[in-house]
């Protein structure tokens, strides 16, 4: 049985939140995630179950080893989690979801100790092979609280049973273990050249909870690495501009 523990979210666009802890209460995080924590809060680094569950958690790209805040003082102890890009952070309290929940690799922020992150592969062979950022998701599983992190504006889809909603695999963040999850290849020649979307789209089939982002934060990277790589030919060129200027210089004898 997971932790009972208290939550609140601070910010807007840079979001943090901050657990309220009890004698002898803890949140697991993933390592490098805490902003600050008060006296009487001890870290406890592991692999969260084995060097098995520690290499499981590399595959859905978060780190090898989990670090448990465990509160050993009296009174209330405070700890606190920032997410790693602008964005929101989502809390999901598994036991009034049935217990369990899927999300992105890198969303997981933090939950209460108890709770049980694992590796979830897609059902489908097409998912699996296409699927892109959708390729592994993460199931989180158990009774306590649960916080993910989503670029951008977050959106909440409720699917009545056998809707269907096509979603960007980047843009797809968390969804209820009854939504039925697949990856659809967008036909067309000019669609898969010049649509920009990538191939393939996320098919979600109702009934149940999803929530969506705005921002992925791969879409963020290639914008930046875009910008950067544009910015790096430009003084390329300035330099190689001023070089030649200054050869004609020399050997015109100025």
């Amino acid at each position: 049985m997971a932790d009972t523990i208290d939550h609140q979210i601070h910010g807007d666009d840079m979001q943090i939140v901050e657990i309220e802890l009890d004698p002898g209460e803890g949140v697991r995080a993933e390592a490098g995630a805490m902003m600050f924590m008060e006296d009487g809060i001890e870290m406890q680094t592991s692999t969260g179950g084995g060097l098995f569950r520690g290499f499981k958690r590399m595959i859905t790209g978060e780190s090898f080893f989990i670090t448990t805040f465990l509160y050993t003082g009296s009174g209330k102890g405070h700890v606190a989690f920032g997410a790693p890009y602008p964005g929101k952070i989502i809390p999901l309290d598994l036991q009034a979801q049935g217990g369990e929940f899927l999300c992105q690799k890198d969303s997981f922020l933090c939950a209460a100790h108890g709770v049980e992150i694992e590796v979830a592969f897609t059902k489908r062979l097409g998912a699996g092979l296409f699927g892109g950022e959708g390729f592994i998701l993460q199931r989180l599983r158990g009774d306590g609280m649960v916080f993910v992190h989503a670029g951008g504006t977050i959106i909440q889809k409720i699917l009545a049973p056998n809707e269907q909603l096509r979603v960007d695999t980047g843009c797809l963040v968390a969804f209820e273990p009854s939504v039925d999850y697949d990856i659809q290849f967008i036909g067309g020649f000019k669609n898969a050249l010049f649509g920009g979307e990538g191939l393939f789209l996320a098919k979600l089939t109702g009934p149940g909870l999803v929530y969506l982002q705005s921002l992925p934060f791969s879409r963020l990277a290639d914008r930046i690495h875009a910008a950067v790589r544009s910015q790096n030919k430009g003084e390329s060129k300035g330099v190689a501009g001023l070089g030649g200027g200054l050869l004609g210089d020399i050997l015109g004898g100025d």
